[in-house]
């Protein structure tokens, strides 16, 4: 058997333990993340139950309509965004005292988050079919089924989901890898410079009259049009993270 076969072989040896060390902490990544799913959306069942219980007859058409939109849910991307920072913060200096090289650490970083992204995916999607099958838990309430979110098949909502959970993870990872690298003051600088292009691109857009274009691309594309573009900074994210940790050490 050659060399270049048993590579394949070999570099899944050394990535596949770097995927079971981000699963290490579960009740950080997995059990506080659905505790506090399960805990918001009690809150949301009992919020629009008051709200339906104090709510005449007449006013009953607004208030469903209102139920509709709700960004409750929403928070467990930004969690996982922040997951990705202190996973890496956590797990780069300890991969590296078992000699794993840059490059597997960092496969095996993308391909743990991919899981949870797939994962946390198909949970939200199960709750969103739930939420339709129950009218909205009983109640018309809207979390996992809001507008923003789209509807369509279930395989629809599950790119919807996995995909802007994995545009968060990459997100994470740029700015992990910025942390590992230079720490704080380089993630200032990080930081800054990133306000600054999505500030100058708001710029841009306001001083030519664009966002009555932006706006209308949004409707037209849909949630899964949109996901599919964020997919692209997502994966720049991703490639900038390699080159950024390259350069960096466990003492840096």
């Amino acid at each position: 058997m050659t060399a270049a076969a048993l590579q394949p072989n070999r570099t899944a040896s050394r990535v596949i333990p770097v995927v079971r060390l981000h699963f290490v902490n579960r009740m950080t990544t997995v059990w506080t993340p659905l505790l506090v799913l399960a805990a918001i959306l009690l809150v949301n069942i009992a919020v629009w139950a008051l709200i339906l219980a104090n709510t005449g007859p007449d006013d009953r058409a607004d208030v469903a309509q209102g139920l509709q939109y709700s960004g409750a849910s929403f928070w467990i991307f930004v969690y996982m965004m922040v997951v990705a920072i202190q996973a890496m913060n956590l797990t780069f200096p300890f991969a590296q005292g078992f000699s794993t090289t840059r490059r597997d650490y960092y496969l095996g970083t993308i391909l743990a988050f991919l899981i949870y992204s797939v994962g946390y995916g198909a949970i939200l999607t199960l709750l969103s079919l739930i939420e339709d099958w129950t009218g909205g838990w009983g109640l018309g309430g809207r979390m996992f089924t809001a507008v923003y979110f789209g509807g369509g098949e279930w395989f629809q909502r599950l790119f919807v989901f996995a995909g802007g959970l994995l545009f968060f993870f990459m997100v994470g990872v740029a700015f992990g890898t910025v942390y590992v690298r230079a720490k704080a003051r380089g993630l200032i600088a990080f930081s800054l410079a990133l306000a600054v292009v999505v500030l100058g691109a708001a710029f841009l857009i306001g001083v030519t009259g664009s966002w009555p274009a932006v706006g209308a691309w949004f409707v037209s594309a849909q949630a899964p049009g949109v996901v599919a573009v964020l997919l692209i900074p997502a994966a720049l994210a991703g490639i900038a993270g390699f080159f950024i940790l390259r350069g960096a050490t466990p003492k840096s």
